[in-house]
């Protein structure tokens, strides 16, 4: 009845925060409060399961942050599962419990997100899951391991200016403020992304030096499987 209506679109609106918009019409909303009365007209149905797909990919930037946070904040509150779909990794490692990662409709593994992060199966989940993503190098380091491939991630290469395992040149420097990323052509091996402190003083031009974390360097084989 019309009592237990206004109950349950009272109780969805407080959870998403809508209630001083219930007498808005649809085109007086933002785009993030339309997601969010979308969401609402799933609460009010109490379902055993929500399918998300793709809800923040139409959002601007600061935007979806927001509603990354709300979807989240929602799940904790409701205890109901969330079945989630999305091409941003960052997404997915920032609100699931647990990624299916899926290529061409095959799925390369399963498991909560410092598992893919720490441990990922193969070179596509390895270069999918992380931001900026993975380094590969195929050159002699790679055999020095006895491996086809070796990966490193740009937070776990340490920068020097003056020495260090590997020589490069910066191409491209970006200068964050809590980070530096540097774009480095790398003497026999190619380009090499690496994340250092905000106030790393190297610009494009510079010569730098490069040190990876032996501990965390990943091994491939041939067909891409890790070692």
């Amino acid at each position: 009845d019309k009592a237990e209506i206004d109950r349950k679109v009272s109780d969805a609106a407080r959870v998403l925060n809508l209630t001083d918009y219930l007498e808005r019409k649809p085109r007086q909303l933002s785009g993030g409060q339309r997601q969010r009365v979308a969401i609402g007209r799933a609460i009010v149905r109490q379902p055993s399961a929500f399918l998300f797909d793709e809800p923040l990919s139409n959002l601007d930037a600061a935007l979806r942050v927001n509603m990354r946070l709300e979807i989240s904040e929602l799940h904790q509150q409701l205890k109901t599962t969330m079945v989630y779909v999305t091409h941003d990794q960052v997404e997915a490692m920032t609100m699931a419990d647990k990624i299916v990662v899926l290529n061409r409709g095959n799925i390369e593994q399963v498991g909560s997100p410092l598992e893919l992060y720490s441990r990922p199966r193969n070179l596509f989940v390895a270069g999918f899951i992380g931001s900026p993503k993975m380094n590969f190098i195929t050159s002699q380091h790679a055999a020095a391991l006895n491996a086809h491939t070796i990966g490193v991630r740009p937070e776990h290469v340490l920068l020097s200016m003056e020495s260090g395992d590997w020589k490069g040149r910066v191409v491209v420097a970006e200068h964050l403020g809590s980070d530096t990323f540097l774009h480095i052509d790398a003497d026999g091996i190619g380009m090499v992304t690496a994340r250092g402190s905000g106030d790393f003083p190297a610009k494009a031009g510079d010569t730098v030096f490069l040190t990876p974390d032996r501990s965390r360097i990943h091994k491939f084989n041939e067909g891409g499987l890790a070692i």
